[in-house]
């Protein structure tokens, strides 16, 4: 009796050893054919190289910038730049936009999705280098939209904007961090990281930015294309609609759109204040490109404002840092 128990029980373990064995081998051979299909999906991917301005790249598959934006359109687009009462008169022109961009357009900088979203794409991207360059007015020949790329730098700063608490890109002695660029970069950390993601010493040489167009229009497509902090989207992700946001997000009405991207690029600073003037005018820019662009402001997308977002990166800063960077994001 204990011998056939005994014998039971070895062929009972035997089977359940076999049942594991193949379920086992079930698992593996699902997960191989999962990483092989993966992998296959990855190669038979498409990359398209279509010379200087875009190659290496799914992106570059579909139309390149200068497809769809010529220069009269950058000239339309930017009429009174070059004006005598302009304050960057010379510096900023479409060669120097152009070779920017083709550092990112491999990564899908406006060759993301079909030509009417990277049509949109630009025109998100220079409505906010068109009003945060600026010298328009509510009376300015032409209106206040047609002032754009006006300014390379901050005209008056009234000091050197240094953090000495923020020792990753500690301010290098001699050096001023005030307001330069496409989208104007501010203090010594912001410097430190688009000079890192640009591959220029910003850090030590901040006036590059000024000096310098092509680098300018790279720092500010760097900080469109990249996050601020982990976990959260880009700009640019935010705009084409590759951002899924969590439950948070919507709960605190951040939504992919125009509106997100005025949350990433100035937080609390423009956003969640209602309809102030500093928000709109970014809008408005927006909008007239879109219509000079031949898309037209019906398609400027859902979520256009950021009047009522919770800002993505609340500030802990001080009242006093708080105000002056206000002042600084409502005007160059």
């Amino acid at each position: 009796m204990k011998r056939r128990t005994r014998n039971k029980i070895i062929l009972w373990s035997l089977a359940v050893t076999a049942v594991a064995v193949l379920v086992g081998g079930t698992i593996a051979l699902v997960l191989t054919a999962g990483t092989w299909k993966a992998k296959l999906k990855e190669s038979q991917e498409k990359i398209c190289n279509k010379g200087w301005e875009c190659s290496g790249s799914k992106y570059c598959c579909n139309d390149t910038i200068t497809d769809f934006f010529k220069v009269y359109q950058f000239e339309n687009l930017f009429a009174k730049r070059n004006t005598p009462v302009a304050h960057a008169v010379g510096f900023w022109d479409y060669q120097a936009f152009i070779t920017a961009a083709a550092l990112f357009e491999p990564q899908g900088f406006c060759t993301t999705g079909g030509k009417q979203m990277q049509m949109m794409e630009l025109c998100a991207f220079l409505g906010h280098v068109g009003a945060k360059t600026s010298c328009g007015y509510g009376v300015a020949t032409g209106g206040p939209t047609a002032w754009g790329l006006c300014y390379n730098h901050e005209m008056s700063p009234d000091q050197t904007y240094c953090d000495k608490t923020y020792t990753q890109y500690p301010c290098v002695e001699g050096a001023e961090y005030y307001g330069r660029g496409a989208i104007p970069v501010y203090w010594n950390y912001n410097y430190g990281a688009a000079g890192d993601g640009i591959k220029e010493d910003l850090l030590h040489h901040p006036e590059y930015l000024e000096q310098n167009a092509t680098l300018a229009f790279m720092a500010a497509m760097w900080r469109w294309m990249t996050p601020i902090k982990k976990g959260q989207p880009s700009a640019h992700e935010a705009f084409v609609g590759t951002w899924k946001p969590t439950k948070n997000d919507t709960l605190s009405k951040r939504l992919p759109g125009f509106g997100a991207t005025m949350n990433i690029l100035y937080g609390e600073s423009i956003c969640g204040r209602g309809y102030i003037d500093a928000m709109n005018v970014i809008i408005s820019h927006y909008q007239f490109y879109l219509d000079l662009m031949g898309v037209g402001r019906e398609h400027s997308g859902n979520n256009r404002d950021c009047a009522e977002q919770a800002p993505f990166n609340p500030s802990s800063k001080s009242d006093d840092q708080q105000q002056q960077q206000q002042q600084q994001q409502s005007g160059s």
